[in-house]
């Protein structure tokens, strides 16, 4: 239904006809009549009953009625959200991301943004892969993902960013003879308490992995949940460096060899970002050292 059919509609209702109705939206009798006809042609409904001087409602202009208004008050309400984010002056962007990136970088880059767009506001969705970021995109509920780099992404426009660290955080008396810098190898017989379910993870640790996966003693997704059994020496676990750093200042840190990395960027939908998921890009562009020019979206 056209929206400027719903207009012409609602101001007949409130003119009491066509001829005040055309006027006060300065257009001819015949073309708002030729509208009406119209609208109830689309709907197959009779909208006004045509005895007497004055439209009345049918049954079915009634429920349209209540309808129309709801649909224009929405639209006003939209145009003045729009306005206001066009501004920065308020607004809300909507991230989805997975654990591998829920701390970092996703923590310090909400922080950035808040504190150079104090007037938006974020809503981070979670999700268990790629795949899921991927979904909320396509459905609508999240407007920027932050995700895996080298994970497969469709024909959604992607901004790389950069990369993480990865490190093995163990417990001392696991990490008790091995070297700061030890080969990825002998972590496959080191005890882990990993996320293994997300099969492009489980594909990134997979020389860290024993065959079958003998040495995955836990396989857990929540991340706060795989701190506190690495604390208490059920196992060690791969982090990037910055959440070691951060949240397992007890445990040992061994770097690997040879290093292991895992890129990541931004990945939206195709079409032109809102003006607050533009400033959330440009947050992440500071955060990972990008020079503050104008955004470019390609695929990788």
């Amino acid at each position: 239904m056209d929206l400027h059919l719903v207009t012409y509609f609602v101001a007949v209702v409130d003119h009491g006809g066509i001829t005040r109705a055309a006027q006060s939206l300065y257009i001819s009798q015949p073309s708002l009549s030729q509208a009406i006809r119209t609208l109830e042609k689309r709907l197959g409904v009779t909208l006004f009953n045509r005895t007497g001087r004055r439209l009345e409602l049918t049954e079915a202009g009634r429920k349209l009625d209540d309808a129309a208004r709801r649909i224009l008050a929405d639209v006003e309400r939209a145009k003045r959200k729009v306005d206001s984010v066009r501004e920065l002056q308020a607004g809300r962007v909507d991230v989805v991301t997975y654990a591998a990136f829920s701390i970092d970088p996703l923590v310090d880059i909400v922080r950035l943004f808040r504190e150079r767009f104090p007037k938006l506001a974020v809503r981070v969705l979670a999700t268990d892969s790629p795949a899921g970021v991927l979904s909320a995109l396509r459905s609508g509920n999240a407007e920027i993902g932050v995700i895996d780099s080298s994970a497969e992404h469709a024909t959604f426009s992607a901004i790389p960013m950069s990369e993480q660290e990865l490190v093995v955080a163990a417990p001392e008396e696991l990490a008790d003879g091995l070297p700061d810098i030890v080969p990825r190898s002998a972590i496959r017989s080191v005890p882990l308490v990993v996320d293994h379910s997300d099969q492009h993870t489980a594909a990134l640790f997979a020389d860290l992995i024993d065959d079958d996966a003998r040495n995955i003693v836990v396989d857990c997704p929540l991340p706060a949940a795989i701190w506190n059994l690495v604390e208490r020496g059920t196992g060690a676990t791969v982090v990037p460096r910055v959440v070691a750093d951060k949240q397992l200042a007890g445990a040992r840190q061994l770097a690997l060899d040879p290093p292991l990395t895992r890129p990541w960027g931004l990945v939206l939908r195709s079409g032109l970002p809102s003006p607050a998921a533009l400033a959330f890009i440009s947050a992440a562009r500071a955060h990972s050292g990008l020079s503050p020019e104008p955004i470019e979206t390609r695929d990788w």
